[in-house]
């Protein structure tokens, strides 16, 4: 089972690090020939990835608990039948959460119901294809399994930006031209 099922987030994750290769190679031929102006177009464009790198990051430690369900719900509603459905057999959980009237695939299927535990909980008797309104219990509710895990991606990938950012501060000063002339 393949984790992403986007061929546009895979072009976009390519495209991004062709990109991110020009913009070295320029560096480098800046570096070796000591051109100035590829130089400093390369300062240029590794202070603008800074920034937009940076206040990636700063936004996703930022995010509190509320925000992240907001934007997990949002995504919840765009979200194909397809994706909830793989969602709910892989955390093992039925529906969005209680509060919120979103359709969701049948829950019947998935492991959370074959326990005896949950067995009777209305989430699982429901056996039709039109599940409209999340009533099941809210121990096996989705956003109950998701939201340790967003925060926990949130948190990794904020962290990781802002080191990533910061080298970018760093080579930006390194190939900054200190008076000297060549």
């Amino acid at each position: 089972m393949s984790i992403v099922t986007s061929l546009a987030l895979v072009g976009g994750i390519i495209a991004c690090g062709v990109f991110l290769l020009l913009i070295a190679i320029i560096g480098l031929v800046g570096a070796l020939k000591h051109h100035q102006v590829l130089l400093f177009f390369y300062m240029i464009i590794l202070f603008l990835l800074f920034l937009i790198q940076f206040g990636i990051a700063c936004a996703c430690l930022a995010l509190n608990t509320d925000q992240q369900k907001d934007l997990a719900k949002n995504a919840w509603k765009i979200a194909d039948r397809s994706v909830k459905d793989q969602v709910q057999r892989h955390f093992n959980c039925c529906g969005f959460d209680n509060t919120t009237s979103m359709s969701h695939p049948p829950c019947y299927n998935i492991g959370l119901c074959r326990d005896s535990k949950y067995s009777n909980s209305s989430c699982c008797l429901n056996k039709s294809n039109n599940s409209t309104r999340d009533t099941c219990a809210p121990l096996c509710t989705c956003w109950t399994s998701l939201h340790r895990e967003i925060g926990t991606g949130l948190r990794i990938s904020g962290g990781i930006g802002l080191f990533f950012s910061f080298t970018e501060v760093t080579k930006l000063f390194l190939s900054s031209p200190q008076g000297t002339e060549y």
